[in-house]
């Protein structure tokens, strides 16, 4: 198609933004590699006072629970964040367009990579608005190249699962800081380099984003770019429908899809107060609380377990981060267990029948993740280092599993003109529930004196919750059968009462 974008151009794109959120959008997640090189740093260390405690060799231990919960405060505000301002960024993404979400987005990833490389020990307190902003700055970005799966047609799925792979792998970048910080190079180099980087996520916005938004279904001879300057093209946000030949993958939208005829769409506020939504909340904040004490208190439970073998805590504090890598590899499970019944030919149901179809395959993929994320607490709880290995790989499938699931759940249950702003509202507040981490790590370092096996018993009870969301789902569908099958029955009575009127001619 002459002036359209070219299959060069368009692989740059892709590739170059799954680099971008491979190494950049979700680094906050891999905190607990970060604070191994803050704590020999020397930040807040004014926050360890001498213990009573003898440690093996007969010297005073360090009490730096202290310090501990001055590291957990940071990670708390700076995960807050990222969910809770999930919400006012998409709707600058949506209001606004791509350029301008992106410039803001830059500002603000270069704005905490600058505050981390000039901070010191005794600025520390930059940590806070430092990791705040990398937070913030990141999940925008991830929304901007959500878009780009729009550019390959069928294989849309494939890349927007990928992304957000790539965006849990990217809490490995922190591993890669404290490796090269124990060959010698500073924290403040390492940020300042990164802060350059922003130069290459500005030549990025200006030659492989569009200005606004990439439509879906691409119209003929679409650019973007510098090169389609004042060009604007129809954001269209519904679906073309397939060839039958097609057996591809069904697509989901990303954006919300325009109502078909008259078809009656279900009120925002129905679908927020329905139990569907408000379970669904409770299954994701229960186990997304769950992940982020795991992160946030993971090097003090190293430091626990490893009676304060810097050298062990060090190897597994390299393992966990290692095993983030393969947030990238576990991404496409949930999305290949909710598609299955799609590849069966049998399951071609359209309209109310097939919005059934599937939600009922959500059920699975629901339970699935809990069990993963019992079987992740379980091991957490178990007072022993060698069982951390488990217990990482486990964190890493339950915790990708989590966040695919949630947004396809969320697009398979409700009415896609409210996508965005239910997948909003959820992340926002997923992320007040996530505030509890901090009076949790209190707890831990007060009342229990530092052992958490007590608190993590306790989080396998509070995760044992989610499990009634997906019951909630399996009602539903019943209910839903039920209401098709009612509806159907009159016609049938109806069509079965005709025919033995009807002369034979």
């Amino acid at each position: 198609m002459l002036g359209g974008a070219g299959q060069a151009k368009k692989l740059g794109t892709l590739l170059s933004g799954l680099l971008e959120c491979g190494a950049f959008c979700g680094i906050i997640f891999g905190w607990a590699s970060l604070v191994y090189v803050l704590k020999n740093l020397g930040y807040f260390e004014q926050w360890c006072k001498t213990s009573t405690s003898l440690n093996p060799n007969g010297t005073l231990y360090p009490d730096c629970s202290g310090q501990d919960e001055q590291f957990s405060l940071v990670f708390t505000i700076g995960s807050f964040m990222n969910n809770f301002m999930t919400l006012p960024m998409g709707y600058v993404f949506d209001r606004f367009g791509t350029a301008v979400a992106r410039l803001i987005a830059i500002t603000l990833y270069t704005g905490g990579t600058l505050l981390v490389a000039f901070s010191t020990p005794d600025l520390a307190v930059l940590l806070f608005p430092a990791m705040s902003m990398l937070s913030v700055g990141g999940i925008l970005l991830i929304l901007t190249n959500m878009q780009v799966g729009n550019l390959f047609g069928k294989y849309r799925s494939i890349i927007i699962t990928l992304y957000n792979g790539a965006f849990d792998s990217s809490s490995a970048i922190f591993l890669i800081i404290k490796v090269l910080h124990e060959h010698g190079l500073s924290l403040r180099t390492m940020f300042l380099f990164m802060a350059a980087c922003s130069a290459w996520h500005l030549l990025r916005t200006i030659f492989l984003m569009p200005r606004m938004h990439i439509p879906y279904p691409l119209p003929p001879a679409y650019n973007y770019g510098l090169s389609c300057p004042g060009r604007s093209q129809s954001y269209r946000t519904y679906e073309e429908k397939r060839p039958p030949e097609d057996d591809g993958p069904e697509e989901v939208p990303l954006e919300p899809s325009a109502p078909k005829g008259n078809a009656a769409v279900k009120p925002f506020w129905t679908c927020v107060l329905s139990w569907l939504f408000m379970w669904h909340v409770v299954w994701l904040s229960v186990m997304q609380l769950r992940h982020y004490l795991f992160i946030g208190t993971l090097n003090p439970l190293l430091d626990h377990l490893a009676l304060g073998n810097e050298h062990l805590v060090s190897i597994y504090t390299n393992a966990f981060a290692f095993t983030q890598l393969c947030g990238v590899l576990c991404a496409p499970w949930n999305g290949l267990i909710l598609d299955c019944h799609k590849r069966n030919k049998a399951h071609r149901a359209e309209g109310a029948q097939g919005a059934l179809a599937d939600l009922r395959a959500s059920v699975p993929s629901l339970v699935l993740t809990v069990t993963q994320c019992v079987f992740f607490s379980i091991c957490a709880a178990v007072p022993m280092l060698p069982m951390q290995f488990v217990t990482f790989v486990l964190q890493v499938i339950s915790r990708s599993f989590l966040y695919g699931g949630n947004a396809a759940f969320l697009a398979i249950a409700f009415p896609p003109q409210h996508f965005g702003k239910l997948y909003g509202l959820a992340m926002a507040l997923s992320a007040l529930v996530a505030l509890l981490q901090y009076p949790c790590i209190a707890l831990v370092h007060g009342v229990l004196q530092g052992d958490p096996f007590y608190m993590n018993v306790g989080l396998i009870a509070v995760v044992l919750l989610a499990y009634v969301s997906p019951v909630v789902v399996a009602r539903e569908c019943r209910r839903r059968a039920k209401d098709l099958e009612a509806a159907s029955s009159p016609l049938e009575a109806s069509t079965s009462a005709e025919t033995p009127a009807q002369s034979p001619r």
